[in-house]
């Protein structure tokens, strides 16, 4: 009954036992047979997977350091916290404006080439930013890079999911977080610190770029397997025919198994990647996702200007680093134990926990030294450390629960789905934290405060949505 692909393709009925049938070839999207170049069997030790690790690592190598960097460059400029705050929600917004239309891109051109042209989109506009600190001129270089971090987020989203066989999916996605999160708990400090030593333009050389050298590595996955072909021999095969041997169900199994980023045109999938999602399973995952991410967004944007100089690289350093191992350990976990979703509600509550505590120690550039900014650093670093894993796990099993309770033909939309979550939350947590210190005349740890509220806040609508694992059959 499983439509669902066999996790070893070689066990399918074939001409050869030696390569994948070309029942699992059209799952990847792709010919099979000789003339289709390199395998596309899934795994994670596959080449396509490895090199969609190393193009994401590029890419948010380019992107995530900006997310820190612009901000102190339009404050350097003299727009104050709301500029700040609206250069991250404006690269947002455009962000999940792409994504509402990267689902019917991805049904006509190949995931791979979506990737690498975002990647261009990321990195070449970051020499833009040495021209000027202007706000306006800002902005708008944000915004299309937002378009081009649109584009990226989904096609990689979907290309992991769909090159992991379907016992592989938490682990697929936690080593894709892993090359997420690994450019940000290595570059982000060290841009914060670049700056400091050697200015902005440097800075904005390095992630153009990185974003140029992720456009190759990111065109290169599943190369040789263009899906116009794949498609043209599943619909020339006809109702009663076989390709290489493999029987009619088993062909059909393949197809249905296709991440929807390779549906065609008239396909049950609808004209929309949003269309036909069940709002109800997937309620209590965006909820439980929408105020965490949130408080993500304004101490990504804004702990560079709310802690001591010598605590905010430390911090940096620790909440980049614990939400990649946050994320790859729940997604270990969710297909080592089972029990997706298990996770959501208690790392809600952790992140919580966390905003407050920056609350309580954020002391701007003028907190005390000696001892107390010791002391400042170690409580910043521990609340970066429990939010960071917090967050990481929570980004991983929502994702992977929303997989779960949508099925396979799903990826793309929920891919998007959740992607549009994450960085409209993001983005509108920077804006709100700039907005309301700047307007109410806050300071940025009472700003922490009330995000910390907002996430407490949604725990027991949740709870009251009786969420639970769930394994989608």
């Amino acid at each position: 009954m499983s439509t669902l692909p066999s996790r070893r393709p070689h066990r399918t009925r074939s001409s050869s036992p030696d390569r994948p049938s070309a029942a699992a070839a059209v799952a990847a999207g792709g010919p099979s047979g000789p003339a289709s170049g390199t395998s596309a069997a899934p795994g994670l030790a596959s080449r396509d997977f490895l090199l969609l690790l190393a193009a994401t690592f590029a890419v948010f190598g380019s992107a995530t350091p900006m997310l820190s960097i612009v901000p102190l460059w339009v404050e350097h400029g003299g727009s104050g916290h709301g500029g700040a705050g609206a250069t991250t929600a404006v690269h947002m917004a455009t962000t999940v404006a792409t994504q509402l239309t990267t689902g019917r891109i991805l049904r006509r051109i190949p995931a791979s080439w979506v990737l690498g042209g975002g990647a261009l989109l990321i990195g070449l506009p970051c020499l833009g930013y040495a021209l000027t600190a202007a706000l306006p001129w800002t902005v708008a270089v944000s915004a299309l890079r937002g378009t081009g971090f649109g584009l990226v987020t989904v096609a990689g989203s979907a290309l992991a999911a769909r090159l992991a066989g379907p016992g592989q999916r938490g682990r697929a996605l936690g080593w894709y977080g892993v090359a997420v999160g690994l450019p940000a708990a290595a570059l982000v400090p060290a841009a914060v610190w670049a700056v400091a030593e050697f200015g902005f333009v440097p800075v904005f050389a390095v992630s153009a770029a990185l974003g140029m050298l992720g456009a190759p590595l990111g065109a290169a996955v599943l190369a040789g397997h263009g899906p116009s072909r794949g498609r043209r021999r599943a619909r020339t095969a006809g109702p009663g025919a076989s390709e290489a041997g493999t029987s009619v169900p088993e062909a059909r199994s393949a197809r249905i198994s296709t991440a929807p980023t390779e549906t065609a045109p008239g396909s049950r999938s609808g004209p929309g990647p949003m269309r036909g999602l069940p709002v109800r399973l997937l309620a209590a995952p965006v909820l439980l996702l929408l105020a965490p991410v949130c408080a993500l967004g304004s101490l990504m944007s804004f702990l560079p200007l709310a802690l001591a100089p010598q605590a905010a690289p430390a911090a940096l350093l620790t909440l980049s680093a614990a939400l990649t191992i946050g994320r790859w350990a729940a997604g270990e976990w969710s297909d080592r134990r089972g029990g997706t979703g298990r996770f959501m509600a208690p790392c809600a509550a952790l992140c919580a926990l966390a905003t407050a505590a920056f609350a309580v120690v954020g002391g701007g550039p003028a907190a005390p030294e000696g001892g107390g900014a010791a002391a400042g650093t170690v409580a910043a670093v521990a609340a970066a450390l429990v939010f960071g894993l917090g967050m990481g796990a929570l980004q991983n099993d929502t994702l992977v629960a929303m997989f779960h309770r949508t099925g396979p033909e799903r990826h793309a939309a929920i891919s998007a789905a959740w992607n549009m979550t994450f960085d409209s939350a993001y983005g509108v947590g920077a804006l709100l934290t700039g907005a309301v210190a700047q307007t109410f005349s806050l300071s940025l740890p009472a700003t922490f405060g009330v995000l910390a509220a907002l996430t407490a806040a949604v725990l027991p609508v949740a709870a009251a949505l009786r969420l639970r694992p769930s394994h989608h059959r």
